[in-house]
This record gives C-alpha cells, structure tokens and sequence, in this order.
C-alpha cells in the first residue's frame, strides 16, 4: 500500500529541496512518460533519474516519494478534464444547456485519457481508490463548477430556488458518479455511457424546473 502523505505533501504536492521550478517540471514530465510506458506501479523513483540523468537522491530533493509524484502527474490529468468542463461553465449558454453538455464533456475528456494514456488513467483509479488528495480536489473542483451553473439557473429563472444550492450541486454531482467516475468510465460502453448521462440529465433537469 502506499504511504500517506502529510498535510504539508497534500498542500504543494510534497516539494522538496531548493525551489527549482524548471527542475520539478522535467521530473514530473519524465514521470508521466514513464508511467505512461511502465505504468505507475512498476516505476521506481530510480527509473525516473536515470531517464533524466540524475541520482534518484535528488530527485527526493523535490519529492518525498513516489506518490507524490505520481500525486502531481495525476494533478495536472485531473486538471485538464477539470478545464474542459470550466470552458463549458463559463460559456454564454443558458444554464440549462450548460447542464446538459457537462456530463458529455466529462465522459469525453474521461475516455480520452482512458484510451489514449491507458496507464496514466490507472494513476487516476489509484488516486481515486486511495483518497488522493489530487482525487479530492478534482470532485471539489466539479462541485464548484455545479454551484456556478446552478446559481446562473436560478439567476435566469431557470431552475427553482427553494433547494439550498449547495444541495443541488452536490446531487447532481452524485447523479453523475456511473459517468465520469474512472473506475466506473472505464467498465461501461462508451456509447450506453452518453445515453444513459443524457436521460438521467434530462431528469435532473425536470427536477429543477421552477
């Protein structure tokens, strides 16, 4: 099992050593590529530093273990799907329609990384399945962008007002699980996957008329 990170490791994704930003970026790129050919179990801190050039000594400078680093690339892959549904949020379209592209978007972004980086999506499953801090602050991130649409909805007269939004945003976000869930992504027909978040948004929806 992997070890637990501290609060400090959650907080700047376990940094050490002298602050060497150009660095810590070749180590998280290296990484990545690395887990994306090993895979992130069969990766050692050692077979990172050797493809870079560098004892794996150092490379704790800036890492306190594996999973910190495996924390970061998972990060910055969260990030991406995190971004594709943010440019949904922030959209000119009316929250409605928000509502209804943000599961597909997910599910898009969600095999994308399934089918074309299969390894870097077993990092995220790890992160998932272990409460990774990344894991965390990525269903954070998706509840934030829910509150948002939500808000804009009620704002517009779109959706009703008596839930308390947190509520709604939190709902619809439990709604979508079997969606954009990666373990559940990845066990499921792509195709079935955009019916079914197509019918269970069209419900949500109902449920939020005025």
């Amino acid at each position: 099992m992997s070890r637990t990170v501290s609060k400090t490791s959650q907080e700047d994704l376990v940094q050490r050593g002298p602050m060497d930003h150009s660095r810590r970026e070749q180590i998280l790129a290296v990484a990545a590529e690395q887990f994306r050919t090993l895979g992130y179990q069969k990766t050692s801190i050692s077979d990172i530093g050797r493809a870079i050039g560098i004892s794996h000594a150092y490379v704790y400078r800036f890492f306190e273990s594996k999973q910190s680093i495996g924390e970061a690339v998972c990060s910055q892959t969260l990030t991406e799907i995190a971004c594709a549904a943010a440019r949904v949020a922030d959209s000119n379209d009316s929250a409605t329609e928000k509502l209804r592209k943000l599961p597909m978007v997910l599910i898009e972004e969600g095999l994308r990384v399934f089918f074309k980086d299969r390894k870097l999506h077993d990092i995220v499953e790890c992160a998932v399945s272990e409460g990774w801090c990344s894991a965390r602050n990525h269903g954070a991130t998706i509840q934030a962008l829910l509150l948002r649409v939500v808000g804009q909805g009620r704002e517009t007269g779109e959706f009703e007002r008596k839930t308390a939004a947190d509520e709604v945003a939190h709902s619809i976000r439990v709604a979508w699980t079997p969606f954009i869930h990666p373990v559940l992504l990845a066990q499921r027909d792509p195709e079935e996957l955009r019916n079914d978040a197509r019918i269970v948004t069209s419900m949500i929806l109902r449920s939020l008329a005025p």
